[in-house]
């Protein structure tokens, strides 16, 4: 499967370093770029898309507007935020727009690339540091706990590693486990919790107390 992607920056070097970087994955394909979010609006809604990478800082239309309306307009195409900024309100408010994942700027290629996928696959996906901001924050809020009987050992091994902002990849890495390994726990996992992406298994994780600051 081809991953169809538009990027949206309002820094043209940036924009255009992006879509070189995407270029050199083979299964992605950079369908347009915008410097803003009615630029944005404007591809989706001339062209088939599967992802907006975007950024929270632009003008005439800023990212989180734009994630709203890219929700409301164009609810099968996933935005993955790609941004400068990881401080706690820029979370929060890209996440309460529709944001399926969200990347820091120094993320490296390895890693977006994992990311797209994760968001075409309809999982949510976070760099280790947003995990730790979006972990504090909740920590910040007393909730009730749950509790994570039911469980089986390695499953609670591999929330608490999603919790803590590990990749597939990284989790199989930490226990010596393959990734289809990891896949089918995580799959049992979610079942059990009913959790339906990564942001639902990493608020779990905290009120489980499987993860703490």
């Amino acid at each position: 499967m081809t991953i169809r992607v538009v990027v949206a920056d309002d820094q043209q070097l940036v924009r255009e370093g992006l879509v070189a970087l995407l270029e050199f994955m083979d299964d992605v394909t950079v369908v347009g770029q915008a410097g803003d979010g009615r630029g944005v609006l404007d591809i989706l809604g001339r062209k088939d898309c599967d992802v907006v990478l975007m950024d929270l800082r632009m003008p005439v239309l800023d990212g989180v507007a734009t994630t709203r309306l890219v929700n409301e307009r164009h609810p099968d195409v996933a935005v993955l935020v790609l941004t400068t900024y990881s401080d706690d309100d820029s979370l929060r408010e890209a996440l309460t727009a529709g944001a399926r994942g969200y990347l820091t700027k120094d993320t490296g290629r390895a890693e977006i690339h994992a990311a797209l996928k994760a968001v075409v696959a309809g999982q949510s996906t976070f760099t280790a540091d947003v995990s730790r901001r979006l972990v504090a924050a909740l920590a910040e809020r007393p909730r009730p706990r749950v509790s994570s009987e039911g469980l089986t050992a390695r499953e609670r091994e591999v929330l608490t590693l999603i919790g803590t902002g590990l990749s597939n990849t990284d989790i199989a890495r930490r226990l010596h486990i393959a990734r289809t390994t990891v896949k089918t726990h995580i799959n049992n996992a979610f079942a059990k919790i009913g959790a339906r992406n990564r942001a639902d298994a990493v608020r779990y994780a905290y009120r489980a107390g499987l993860v703490r600051d």
